[in-house]
C-alpha cells in the first residue's frame, strides 16, 4: 500500500472534470514522446490524471484479487516514475518496444491484440490433464508394441481367425467353445504346415497371447476416444490441437484395421498350395508397426508440447531456460542442430521400419554373425540381387523386390541403416559437446543428446545379441522396445528445441505484466 500524502490529495482535488479515456490500440511507438507508455504498455497524459475522482484514483493503491479493465489509463506503480511515466519511457529503446507484440491485459488476466480481436488466457491452452492423458496413451502404445512383438515371435498371431471387435472381447469359456475355436484354427495354413500335432491346451496359450494383444489395442482405443470426446464437449482443446488429435484418432483406427488386414494375409489358403512358410505379409506388418510408431510419436510430441506451453505461459523455465530461450532458438547454429536432430529422427524411424521387414521375412535366422556376412562385410552379390525375386520379364523390379522380399538383402539393409543411425547419433552428440554449441544449447537438450547416444549404444548391443543368439524371444522383444525408446529420446530432443506457441507467449507476456503491475 502506498501512503496517501499531500501530493496525492492535491492531485485529487485539482479537477472534477470527467476522464478523457483514450483507446489503447491508438498508441504507436512514434507518439511516445508526447504519449508515454508504462510497463503495462498503456499510455496516458498528465491532464488525464487531473480528471480522476478520488474513488477511482485511490483504487490504484490497493491490491485487488484480479485485474479489472477500466475506462481510464493505468499507471506504473513504481515511484518516482509513477506520476511521470515519460521518465521510464526515456530509458527504454523505441526499436525494442516496436518489436514487441501489441498485447494488452484483459479483466481475466489474459491478453488481447491491439485490434481487440482476440483475447488469450490460460483457458486457451490445454490443461495438465491433457498432457497426462497423452502420456498415458503413449505409454499404452509402447506396451502394445512390445506385446505385439512377443505375439509375433511366439507365432501366436494367426491363432484367432475372425475379427469381432465387440463379441471378441470375451474369450471361450467352455470346452465346447474352445473346441469350436480350435476347429477354426485347424483350417489355417499354419496348423496344416507347422502345428498339425498341436493339442487344445497348447492352442490356448497362443490364443491368449493374440487375444491379449487385441484387448490391449481396444483398450488404447477407449483410453484415447473417451477423454478426447470429453475434452471436445467441454471445449478444453484449442482448435489446432483438437484437429491434430482427431487425425491421431483416425490413425489409431486405421492401425487397428491394418492389424486385421495383416492377419488375413497369413490365413490365405494359397500358402498351402505353394508350400511356402505360413506367415503374414512383411509389407502389411511394416505398415501395421509403422502406424503404431506414428501414433506413439504423435501423442508423445503433443503431450510434451502442451506441457511445455503451460510452463512457458506460467512464466516458468522451459528446458532449463527462461526468456532467453526464444532468442537462442533464432541462432543459426541452433537451427542447424535442430535440422540435424530432425534428420536423425527420420533415420531412426526408417531403421525401425526396416526391422519389420527383417522380422516379417525371418531374416534374423540367417548370417548370425557380426560384423561380417559370410566372407566379407557384404554378402555375395548374387545373393543380394537374385533374379528369382523378380516378377517381370525384363527384371526391372529386381533391385527393389530384393530389398523388400529377399531375407539376405533385408538383413543387410537393416545393418546398414542401423550403423548409419549409430554414427549419426554419435556425431550429433559430439557436435553438442563443441564449445560453440555447448554454451547455447538449453540444459535439457544437452541431457537428451546424451540420453540418445546412450540409448543407441544399448540398442546396437541388443541388436547384435539378438542376431548372434538366433533371435530369442526375450532379446528380440527387448530390441523392438529399444527402438521405441530410441525414437522417444530423439523426439524429446527435437521437441526441446520447439518454439513455444504464440498463445503461450501472449499469455506469458500478460502474466509478466500483471506481476509487474501488482508489485
Amino acid at each position: 500500500m502506498y501512503p496517501r500524502n499531500g501530493i496525492i490529495s492535491r492531485l485529487i482535488s485539482i479537477s472534477k472534470s470527467p476522464v478523457q479515456s483514450r483507446s489503447f490500440a491508438t498508441i504507436r511507438p512514434q507518439q511516445q514522446q508526447s504519449n508515454p507508455v508504462s510497463l503495462l504498455g498503456i499510455g496516458c497524459r498528465r491532464q488525464d490524471v487531473r480528471g480522476m475522482n478520488q474513488r477511482s484514483f485511490s483504487s490504484l493503491f490497493y491490491a485487488r484479487p484480479t485485474l479489472q479493465t477500466r475506462e481510464f489509463p493505468h499507471f506504473t506503480p513504481s515511484y518516482p516514475n509513477y506520476f511521470y511515466p515519460s521518465r521510464y519511457w526515456a530509458s527504454t529503446s523505441t526499436a525494442a518496444a516496436a518489436s514487441r507484440p501489441a498485447m494488452f491485459l484483459t479483466k481475466d488476466g489474459g491478453a488481447r491484440d491491439a485490434k481487440g480481436a482476440k483475447e488469450y488466457t490460460m483457458d486457451d491452452l490445454p490443461s495438465k490433464a491433457v498432457s497426462r492423458w497423452l502420456f498415458l496413451c503413449a505409454g499404452l502404445t509402447l506396451g502394445v508394441i512390445i506385446v505385439g512383438a512377443v505375439t509375433r515371435l511366439t507365432e501366436s498371431g494367426l491363432s484367432i481367425t475372425e475379427w469381432k471387435p465387440v463379441t471378441g472381447v470375451i474369450p471361450p469359456l467352455s470346452d465346447a467353445a474352445w473346441k469350436e475355436e480350435f476347429d477354426k484354427y485347424r483350417e489355417t495354413p499354419e496348423f496344416k504346415l507347422l502345428n498339425s500335432k498341436m493339442t487344445v491346451d497348447e492352442f490356448k496359450s497362443i490364443f491368449y497371447m493374440e487375444w491379449g494383444h487385441r484387448i490391449l489395442g481396444r483398450t488404447i482405443g477407449l483410453v484415447f476416444l473417451v477423454p478426447y470426446t470429453y475434452f471436445l464437449v467441454k471445449r478444453r482443446l484449442p482448435g489446432p490441437i483438437a484437429a491434430k488429435l482427431g487425425g491421431l484418432g483416425l490413425l489409431l483406427g486405421f492401425q487397428g484395421a491394418l492389424g486385421w488386414y495383416m492377419v488375413k494375409s497369413g490365413l490365405d489358403q494359397q500358402i498351402v498350395e505353394t508350400g511356402s512358410v505360413p506367415r503374414v505379409s512383411q509389407y502389411r506388418l511394416a505398415a501395421h508397426l509403422g502406424a503404431a510408431f506414428l501414433f506413439f510419436m504423435g501423442t508423445l510430441r503433443l503431450g510434451l508440447s502442451t506441457k511445455k506451453d503451460l510452463q512457458w505461459a506460467n512464466i516458468g523455465l522451459v528446458n532449463g531456460m527462461g526468456d532467453p530461450f526464444v532468442t537462442v532458438l533464432q541462432d543459426p547454429r541452433i537451427k542447424r542442430f535442430k535440422f540435424a536432430g530432425a534428420a536423425l529422427l527420420a533415420l531412426s524411424f526408417v531403421t525401425a521400419i526396416s526391422g519389420a521387414f527383417v522380422a516379417g521375412l525371418d531374416a534374423g535366422l540367417i548370417y548370425n554373425e557380426f560384423p561380417f556376412m559370410g566372407d566379407g562385410l557384404m554378402p555375395p552379390k548374387n545373393e543380394m540381387f537374385s533374379p528369382k525375386y523378380s516378377r517381370r520379364a525384363d527384371e526391372t523390379d529386381m533391385w527393389w523386390r530384393n530389398m523388400l522380399e529377399n531375407p539376405v538383402t533385408a538383413q543387410f539393409d537393416h545393418r546398414l541403416l542401423a550403423t548409419t543411425t549409430y554414427f549419426g547419433t554419435a556425431l550429433l552428440y559430439g557436435v553438442s559437446r563443441a564449445p560453440s554449441l555447448r554454451t547455447l544449447l538449453p540444459p535439457l537438450t544437452k541431457h537428451l543428446v546424451g540420453a540418445s547416444f546412450a540409448m543407441v549404444n544399448i540398442q546396437a548391443a541388443l541388436g547384435i545379441a539378438t542376431l548372434l543368439y538366433l533371435v530369442p524371444v526375450h532379446l528380440a522383444a527387448t530390441h523392438q522396445a529399444g527402438s521405441v525408446l530410441l525414437l522417444t529420446t530423439v523426439l524429446a530432443l527435437l521437441t526441446s528445441l520447439r518454439r513455444p506457441s504464440s498463445i503461450a507467449t501472449a499469455v506469458r507476456l500478460a502474466n509478466k505484466r500483471a506481476m509487474t503491475f501488482l508489485h
